[in-house]
């Protein structure tokens, strides 16, 4: 039995995530945690479900993850880096599936993994995970005479904007393409932007209402149009991903390993 701790215990994520594991034959729920002043803090981490599990939320890290193997986390760019000194010096392996990261941030994810097994994805969703394959293989495929285009929507909520999830599938054509996303990105488009620069990556963000998420991306050639496209209708993708995450780095040497290497498609 794996002792599985949640940060984000408030929010609908974390929720998801406790039910998750509480589900689960092989996982544990030992520890919960949310952010201080949280409406949450001191409640059971099964109240929501009706349920008493003896795990209360917790805004002490410490002993959030005291038990614990493994921290799921999906909060804020912040909160998942407050937490890795902790897991480093208890021993927890994490996995994070929070966005927003930059890259200063993703290099301190980096150095971390180096000491404690890390899974950091910006994605969790099995489906989505697959597409990322796909669409490398596609961009070999087609080649260069095909324009790409990212289009991805997420509720009104969400605070920023390309989604990690959209970034990640812009690295992967990026890199198929043996380019930088850095210089063929295109970001924004307002006004007189001139004619579209070949071999660029157009990116155009939807906010919205309760859309779970949405990607599909188009590759728009002479006479036709490729589209590969992923749909969630529900976060419990994220979470099956999560713990299939989990069990993953239940025995994994100290290293920094992405979805891909969970399911197999490195």
């Amino acid at each position: 039995m794996l002792n599985v701790a949640v940060a984000g215990a408030g929010g609908r994520m974390g929720q998801m995530l406790i039910e998750a594991v509480l589900a689960s034959d092989d996982c544990a729920l030992s520890g919960a945690l949310d952010v201080a002043g949280g409406r949450s803090i001191g409640q059971d981490a099964g109240a929501f479900l009706g349920k008493t599990t003896g795990v209360p939320i917790t805004a002490d890290v410490h002993a959030g993850l005291q038990g614990a193997q493994v921290l799921i986390d999906f909060t804020r760019p912040e909160g998942t880096l407050a937490h890795l000194p902790v897991c480093r010096e208890l021993g927890v392996r994490i996995v994070i599936g929070t966005t927003g990261f930059s890259a200063g941030q993703k290099a301190v994810i980096a150095a971390h993994a180096q000491q404690v097994a890390t899974v950091f994805s910006a994605n969790m969703s099995v489906g989505v995970n697959v597409m990322l394959k796909l669409l490398a293989q596609a961009t070999l495929a087609l080649g260069e005479g095909y324009d790409i285009e990212v289009i991805e929507s997420h509720h009104k909520h969400k605070v920023d904007a390309p989604s990690g999830t959209a970034l990640a599938m812009g690295e992967v054509l990026a890199q198929a393409r043996g380019v930088q996303l850095d210089t063929q990105g295109v970001f924004a488009r307002h006004g007189q932007t001139g004619e579209r620069a070949p071999g660029s990556i157009g990116f155009a963000a939807v906010r919205g209402g309760d859309i779970v998420g949405e990607h599909t991306v188009m590759f728009c050639g002479k006479g036709e149009r490729v589209e590969i496209a992923h749909k969630s209708s529900s976060r419990l993708n994220y979470a099956d991903g999560s713990l299939r995450a989990v069990r993953f780095l239940a025995d994994r040497a100290p290293g920094l390993y992405g979805m891909h290497d969970v399911l197999g498609l490195a």
